[in-house]
């Protein structure tokens, strides 16, 4: 193991890195505030599952592995979706880019701290069922993002709105936490301040 110990040096840097390559947006988010808002918004997934659907869930632990949902981004940067994904080919070689960069992260922690951090930075591999929350967080922070820019008159955002949309409506479907968070909290996200505000009174 390296013992530059980086790690947090390196992570404290996502606030660089912006998302959204290749689109105009009226206000620029990094991967920082992507990763609090899908820790946020996981954590509540998590909190409507335990309390509301009575599953066996941990919201802290959750939370905890939204914070480093997207950390490769540091190594990487944010590869946009539409590149993404392209073909099969192009997906297959970014996720294994992905997982190297994954590797070298670990590599900048000391060596007594890397197998609390592995399962982490490999959620998806190492407990789906913790990956199924962020991932559904991961898509519902992009659709609010895509709302957002919309409400401030940007339409280059349009088209990704009707496409998350879309994939919100399916994990709908499929997790009753993500139907019950649109039916009764994802409105107030199509409100004014002054419109929220109001409703408070």
């Amino acid at each position: 193991m390296s013992k530059s110990n980086h790690f947090f040096a390196l992570l404290h840097r996502m606030k660089y890195i912006y998302r959204w390559g290749l689109m105009r947006s009226s206000r620029p988010e990094n991967v920082c505030e992507h990763t609090c808002d899908v820790a946020m918004l996981a954590h509540a997934l998590a909190v409507i599952g335990r309390d509301v659907f009575g599953k066996d869930v941990d919201p802290a632990a959750i939370a905890t592995a939204a914070l480093f949902h997207d950390a490769s981004e540091i190594i990487t940067g944010d590869l946009p979706t539409p590149v993404k994904y392209i073909n099969k080919q192009l997906s297959g070689a970014y996720k294994a880019v992905e997982q190297t960069a994954k590797e070298r992260l670990l590599q900048t922690l000391p060596e007594e701290l890397v197998e609390s951090y592995r399962p982490l930075l490999f959620l998806e591999e190492e407990n789906p069922t913790l990956y199924r929350y962020v991932k559904a967080a991961d898509k519902l922070s992009a659709y609010l993002k895509c709302l957002e820019e919309r409400k401030s008159g940007n339409a280059e955002f349009t088209r990704a709105e009707t496409e998350l949309s879309d994939v919100v409506d399916r994990l709908s479907a499929e997790l009753p936490e993500m139907a019950y968070f649109k039916e009764r909290l994802m409105p107030g996200f199509f409100l004014t301040l002054d419109e929220l505000n109001e409703e408070e009174k």
